[in-house]
């Protein structure tokens, strides 16, 4: 365990996370929503600090990253806990939980495992890495490979501003609207798009991935809000399947997808992308000549004699190749 980042005393021993929008006062021996962080005695404990529930080398694909170090792998390692609470969440087994089987791990451990596997560096990803920021921060600084974020992107202005000089990359997954954040989330709304301007602002590699739930997201105000901010930024659609508190919604039609991925594109976004879907060519073009960049079957990567421009016309392609 150790002393949490980003809180403040309260009266009776009472503390205030300052991490997300939560803003969670919690009373002396007990655990703020996102399960990670307790109060002990008036001071707030980050005591999901070094408990591995999962590490696995991955695909930088798989987080999904396309246009951040194609082919290379990433060492993969999360939590438990989360400060949202989705209805169709795919690791509630972790995210919601705030015992599941763990390994603790320190940040010259995790380093010295990505090493062991031959990564190129370490994801925070499978629950909300947010939550674990104290070890997400001394993990890479310990680390001399790249460092990956895969968050939804729910977090306050100063513990981002911190995180961003740690961070090369990000996957950003941007839930919706106002309603979805309260229907499906159940969290007071932030617009985590403004995580994604910050990020991209500051320089950090970033990618969005929006998850498609029949009858419950609005595409095109999605679409707009990401265009303003960079028109490069790469956005992944997501399919839904039923999962966890939404066993009996049907999946995304493909259809659906897109039809998504249409407006997108008529919308100024560059690289858009179907995941979810293995019917669904997930390959790269250049956005102004439409020649094959790189070719993906599955997480098998093809970069077909690319180094950041399109060998055919020249246009530069948004990413860290």
């Amino acid at each position: 365990m150790k002393e949490a980042m980003f809180w403040e005393c309260r009266e009776d021993k009472k503390v205030c996370c300052a991490l997300c929008p939560r803003a969670c006062v919690i009373s002396s021996g007990k655990k703020g929503f996102c399960k990670g962080r307790v109060n002990h005695d008036g001071v707030l404990i980050s005591e999901s600090y070094g408990m591995v529930t999962a590490a696995n080398p991955d695909p930088i694909e798989k987080k999904p990253l396309y246009h951040f170090k194609p082919g290379s792998n990433a060492f993969s390692v999360g939590t438990y806990g989360c400060n949202l609470a989705c209805d169709f969440c795919q690791n509630y087994e972790i995210s919601q939980s705030d015992s599941p089987p763990s390994v603790n791990l320190s940040p010259d451990e995790v380093v010295a495992k990505s090493h062991l596997y031959g990564c190129k560096g370490i994801a925070y990803t499978y629950s909300e890495p947010v939550t674990w920021i104290e070890f997400v921060i001394d993990a890479s600084r310990a680390n001399d490979g790249y460092n990956v974020l895969v968050s939804n992107g729910y977090i306050n202005e100063e513990p981002l501003d911190e995180l961003l000089s740690f961070i090369d990359a990000a996957n950003i997954d941007v839930k919706g609207g106002k309603e979805f954040y309260s229907s499906l989330c159940h969290a007071p709304y932030k617009n985590t798009m403004e995580t994604v301007r910050a990020m991209h602002d500051s320089g950090v590699h970033v990618e969005v991935t929006h998850l498609i739930v029949p009858g419950h997201n609005d595409i095109a105000p999605l679409c707009d809000e990401l265009v303003l901010i960079s028109p490069d930024i790469p956005l992944h659609f997501s399919r839904f399947f039923p999962y966890f508190k939404m066993p009996d919604a049907p999946p995304t039609p493909i259809e659906s997808l897109d039809r998504a991925a249409l407006i997108a594109k008529e919308k100024g976004i560059r690289y858009v992308y179907i995941g979810n879907v293995w019917e669904r060519s997930s390959d790269t073009h250049c956005p102004s000549c439409k020649e094959l960049l790189i070719k993906r079957s599955g997480y098998v990567v093809s970069t077909l004699n690319f180094s950041g421009k399109c060998p055919n016309c020249g246009c530069k392609i948004y990413g860290t190749w």
